[in-house]
């Protein structure tokens, strides 16, 4: 006689921080969870979202749930991965089958699914036909590109609202953007208005907001490993703390970098080797620099700007020709490449279609191509940066070659006229350096320990 199962016993007051307790329990339509990195606002609603599901599923009904990232190739890594993450915390995970082509995750018996979409363009939504839906969430929402993504997003999804439910609920998570004047914070002074509008005439809010950070976690969840780096970031660079971990607009400035967290070295450490080394490259045009930087992650993780290679063709009246740029960046990784004794493990470049000529001519000549890097918008290249500097793991080696690296970082601004706006940028002189760091950034962060 075979044995039952006892069910497994979850406890939700283990999993969920009690500062989370109102926005579980909230009817208001639209909840936003915003806040700092590492506060649980995304696994919170993760949980929330099943259990809604599982609720209706036990009574028979079919329910579906619409995810939403601002672009297609996210979605794996983030909301696709904190709802199954969420149905194997409430021990569920047999009672759904999982496809990543197209993107779902259904529930078996009801069929009651979480659809997983990319909003690239909000227009292509509109002809999506799911029926029977009982919440939206839109992960990362800082990223999408205006509120009217949203404006134009909801009505596709909330007309197709299961029959059994008053409302559908609508869920926003976010890390809010360093600029006061992004849209999304602006957006949320909105909603605040908004609010406030409709208590003082004794009307219930339509938007239940919540703010969190990593100190809110009184379950102790987060690892000391991860508090230690916390404290590390915190320590290195007060300004990149409180806006990663503490969800705070702290502005931009106009300088965008903080120059303390480029550390010098002489040479390589006795106590950490060179683990892989990296090439990437910002090439230019008849009037614009072309360089590229060598950099090496070592086995404790710290990132080394090893060489770099930067020619301008300003001033010269006899300039360059692709092919003689070709030879140069070939003579500068083969020279690096046998200094380091290592082969690169990436070579990066910049998506532009302008980079394809001296990328043709390189090919032609030597049969290699460099990866060119799928760019996202300044403000996200350059956090990527920060972030890494922040951590303590930049260094450079103090050579003669790497002064224009650090003297065009040093130069690196913002335009004083776009910095209250949002859509910020920096002064386009003399950065071509500073564009190849980030391309190199953005093609390895898995490397540089700044993705999971």
């Amino acid at each position: 006689m075979a044995t039952a199962v006892k069910p497994k016993l979850i406890k939700m007051s283990s999993l969920i921080n009690p500062h989370f307790n109102q926005l579980w329990l909230t009817d208001c339509p639209y909840i936003i969870a915003k806040g700092g990195r590492g506060s649980f606002k995304s696994s919170t609603i993760g949980l929330k979202l099943v259990l809604m599901l599982k609720q209706y599923a036990q009574q028979d009904l079919k329910a579906n749930i619409i995810c939403l990232r601002d672009n297609q190739k996210y979605l794996r890594d983030s909301v696709y991965g904190q709802v199954s993450w969420a149905i194997e915390m409430l021990d569920m995970t047999n009672e759904f089958k999982y496809r990543v082509s197209p993107m779902r995750i259904t529930h078996k018996r009801t069929g009651s699914t979480f659809y997983f979409y990319g909003v690239s363009d909000a227009q292509r939504l509109k002809s999506n036909i799911v029926n029977n839906v009982i919440a939206i969430w839109y992960e990362e929402a800082a990223n999408f590109g205006s509120k009217e993504d949203f404006d134009e997003t909801n009505p596709t999804f909330v007309r197709q609202k299961a029959d059994y439910i008053n409302q559908v609920k609508v869920f926003y998570s976010y890390n809010p953007p360093r600029n006061p004047y992004d849209w999304v914070n602006e957006w949320i002074e909105d909603l605040e208005t908004d609010n406030d509008r409709r208590i003082a005439h004794d009307l219930k809010p339509n938007y239940f907001i919540d703010t969190s950070t990593y100190l809110d976690d009184q379950l102790g969840i987060t690892d000391q490993q991860t508090l230690d780096e916390i404290d590390r970031i915190k320590h290195n660079d007060k300004d990149y703390y409180r806006w990663l971990y503490l969800g705070e607009p702290v502005g931009l400035g106009t300088s965008v970098y903080n120059m303390d967290l480029f550390h010098p070295i002489k040479e390589l450490p006795d106590d950490d080797y060179l683990a892989s080394i990296y090439f990437s490259l910002d090439s230019g045009h008849e009037v614009s620099a072309t360089t590229e930087g060598c950099y090496g992650i070592t086995r404790k993780g710290n990132c080394i700007l090893l060489d770099t290679y930067y020619y301008s063709p300003a001033h010269k009246s006899n300039k360059k020709a692709p092919s003689d740029l070709a030879n140069d960046l070939h003579e500068f990784e083969e020279r690096n490449i046998e200094q380091w004794d290592k082969q690169p493990y990436q070579r990066s470049a910049d998506s532009a279609t302008a980079d394809y000529a001296l990328d043709n001519e390189f090919y032609k000549i030597y049969n290699t191509h460099w990866h060119h890097v799928a760019k996202t918008t300044k403000v996200a290249m350059i956090d990527h940066v920060q972030n890494l500097l922040a951590q303590g793991k930049f260094f450079y080696l103090d050579i003669e070659a790497n002064q224009i690296f650090i003297a065009e970082h040093r130069k690196y601004q913002w335009d004083a006229d776009t910095v209250e706006t949002d859509n910020p940028k920096v002064i386009k002189v003399d950065d071509h350096t500073c564009d190849q760091f980030q391309y190199f950034v953005l093609d390895n962060r898995r490397d540089l320990g700044l993705k999971w």
